[in-house]
């Protein structure tokens, strides 16, 4: 006898608890306490289809200035939480945020990911710490235009 087992998968509609998520300082806010970490952390922001947030995964640890991590480990959270988009966001340590050639190639490439999945990335937030004279102590990519997140 052949048994088949189907399941279907659903969105969030979320519960309303979650931290609203709709722009980079939201993003920061959940993460800043990783500001002065001295090891780069990649996360993971799940987020359901009301822009609250489901959760946050650390889904890579690196060394002092580098992390590595795949599509495969940035979107498993995504499709475990069933989230309808995400926010990236990882860490540097040296608290200058300015992306490095390897961050804007592995946005790209996670960004082009999320669009096969249909699970949209919504920015990619780099953190660093806040100095003076400075509005904030992170870098949006998206909103940098180093990257294009549209279609």
């Amino acid at each position: 006898m052949l048994n088949i087992n189907m399941s279907v998968g659903c969105v969030r509609e979320g519960t309303g608890e979650g931290k609203l998520i709709t722009s980079p300082d939201d993003g920061y806010a959940v993460l800043s306490e990783y500001a002065s970490a001295n090891k780069e952390m990649f996360f993971v922001l799940t987020i359901d289809t009301r822009k609250r947030l489901i959760d946050k995964h650390m889904v890579g640890m690196g060394i002092l200035d580098a992390s590595l991590v795949h599509p495969r480990e940035i979107f498993f959270p995504a499709i475990e939480d069933s989230a309808n988009s995400i926010m990236l966001a990882h860490n540097h340590p040296s608290g200058d945020p300015t992306p490095s050639a390897e961050d804007i190639k592995i946005t790209r490439r996670l960004v082009e990911s999320g669009k096969i999945l249909e699970i949209p990335v919504l920015d990619h937030v780099i953190i660093g710490r806040k100095k003076e004279m400075e509005a904030s102590g992170f870098l949006s990519i998206r909103e940098s235009g180093l990257v294009s997140f549209e279609d």
